[in-house]
């Protein structure tokens, strides 16, 4: 997609609210691959699906600076919780800087740790996943997600198509794109599940738990 028809798309898109807005800039200003935060068009797309799943429990896997944290405690209920895991303990003040100023921060709990070592502890079920962490770990942690999303619920998985280094010729010793086409490829023949993969910014696949 060009620069003019990305424009015109967010031209026709609900307005990126003014916190999130200020929380991108600030990011990719003060963060060292910044630009990994959500943004506009697909924070607009987590509150919509929010919007139609009207998931309760939701659970996040990489926080990063709590953009996309903060768009599904817009998209949901008064009385949902989102539950949000950030292995970078470096970034837990600044997220909880964002959340505190949100009016939707208070739906959101922020788990410090490796997540395939704290979603097994929990004993939350979730109607709503997203996983966005190490793309290197892609596969455990949809492995380790899945049990914990009840039947009908959804998973999203973010960064699927990883700047289109998915089709080119891959450095053996590219370990992120690796996994990350070793997870396209699994969870395609997955008959637990059904996806489809968008062509959304990087790569946005969505994902049902029959």
């Amino acid at each position: 997609m060009n620069a003019d028809l990305e424009q015109y798309v967010l031209d026709h898109t609900d307005l990126e609210p003014a916190l999130l807005q200020e929380l991108g800039r600030d990011t990719q200003a003060r963060i060292l691959n910044g630009r990994m935060v959500c943004g506009h068009l697909q924070g607009r797309l987590l509150v919509m699906l929010c919007r139609m799943i009207q998931p309760k429990m939701v659970l996040e896997l990489g926080t990063f600076t709590g953009y996309s944290a903060l768009c599904f405690a817009e998209g949901t209920s008064e009385d949902a919780q989102i539950h949000t895991i950030e292995i970078n303990d470096e970034l837990e003040e600044l997220a909880r800087y964002w959340f505190s100023r949100s009016e939707f921060g208070h739906k959101i709990r922020l788990h410090l740790g490796d997540a395939l070592q704290i979603v097994p502890s929990m004993e939350e079920t979730f109607d709503l996943a997203f996983i966005d962490s190490d793309k290197r770990d892609y596969k455990a942690c949809f492995e380790t997600v899945l049990p914990k999303v009840r039947a009908g619920g959804f998973i999203l998985a973010d960064n699927t198509l990883w700047g289109g280094k998915i089709l080119a010729e891959i450095d053996p010793n590219d370990a992120q794109t690796l996994a990350i086409i070793e997870f396209n490829d699994y969870l395609a023949s997955d008959s637990r599940v059904e996806k489809v993969l968008l062509p959304l910014r990087d790569g946005l696949t969505l994902i049902h738990k029959k």
